[in-house]
């Protein structure tokens, strides 16, 4: 028996390779499109919620910022109350100093002849008078500064700056002293054996004004600023 195979015709494809092609110009089924339609409710709710989260995230920057504000408030008061503390202790004992030079100016005043030993060859002989120098000690005032370069004035009551600001102004004048002594002791005048008098006068002017005449008063002060910083450290 004879097999005929049926040769296509020029230009004619065989069945069998017609079939992948119908297969594959068969477009695939097309999804369907999902619409999220919300209503204005919906809007304002998400919108409600954006606002809610930004005032809270604002209030609670603004909280955490006094709460550092007012630990910071707290420090520098701290520092300022040590340092007080400090000059008290410190103005204590140089105002007692102090009282002891005026009193060894007093008796050179009265007895010539000691007077006369204070100026040898020229020179002021100041050990004399004043065995530590004309200061006795440094009354400090870096915490002070330091309190009012982050504006701690204006974050305490206005008495309590007053009174904070007389000690520190009157720490400077008490410090000054050493500036009008080493002015009068400079004085080629006063190396005179003549003027020696005149330079002891003027010498215990100079302690009485800058020195004695408020260092009592100061050192009350300094009790008063303590025990109000301490009322409102508490707060």
């Amino acid at each position: 028996m004879e097999l005929k195979l049926e040769q296509p015709e020029p230009g004619q494809e065989p069945e069998a390779s017609k079939e992948p092609k119908a297969k594959e110009k068969k477009s695939k089924p097309k999804l369907p499109e999902v619409l999220v339609i919300r209503n204005f409710q919906e809007y304002v709710g998400e919108s409600l919620l954006i606002i809610f989260s930004v005032a809270l995230a604002l209030l609670l920057t603004e909280l955490l910022t006094k709460l550092n504000e007012k630990k910071e408030t707290k420090e520098l008061l701290t520092d300022i109350k040590n340092e007080l503390i400090h000059n008290r202790n410190d103005e204590i004992r140089q105002y007692a100093y102090h009282q002891q030079v005026a009193r060894t100016i007093d008796s050179a005043l009265k007895h010539p002849e000691f007077a006369d030993s204070i100026l040898v060859d020229g020179r002021f002989k100041l050990d004399i008078l004043a065995p530590h120098g004309v200061l006795y000690a440094d009354l400090e005032e870096v915490a002070w500064e330091a309190a009012k370069s982050h504006n701690i004035t204006a974050k305490i009551d206005i008495s309590t700056l007053s009174l904070l600001d007389n000690i520190y102004n009157d720490q400077h004048r008490i410090i000054k002293l050493e500036d009008e002594i080493g002015k009068l002791l400079l004085d080629p005048s006063s190396r005179k054996k003549e003027n020696i008098r005149m330079t002891l006068v003027l010498m215990s002017d100079n302690y009485q004004a800058w020195s004695i005449g408020r260092g009592q008063s100061l050192i009350d002060r300094y009790s008063r600023a303590i025990d109000r910083l301490d009322e409102i450290g508490k707060k």
